[in-house]
């Protein structure tokens, strides 16, 4: 069986969803993104990227939050998809 590849959270593009995996090592970061909700098997997805890229917003358990770049990037997940129109 054959393991699926972890990718960063900031790869998705718009209308793709993810599972997360893994949260960044830093701990106030981490501490920060748990008390939003976000923790490993939460499903995300990335409703829209401002004008210039950077930050992007990202839904998740009834709730829409922006992410910049430099902090979507240390959240790796699995099972990358589209959302379905």
């Amino acid at each position: 069986m054959r393991a699926t590849p972890l990718i960063p959270l900031d790869a998705l593009d718009t209308g793709e969803c993810g599972t997360i995996c893994t949260l960044p090592d830093n701990p106030e970061l981490r501490r920060r993104l748990t008390a939003l909700g976000l923790i490993p098997g939460t499903k995300i997805t990335v409703v829209n990227i401002s004008p210039a890229g950077d930050p992007k917003a990202y839904f998740f358990r009834g709730s829409l939050i922006a992410l910049r770049h430099k902090d979507a990037q240390k959240i790796l997940i699995k099972n990358r998809w589209a959302v379905e129109q």
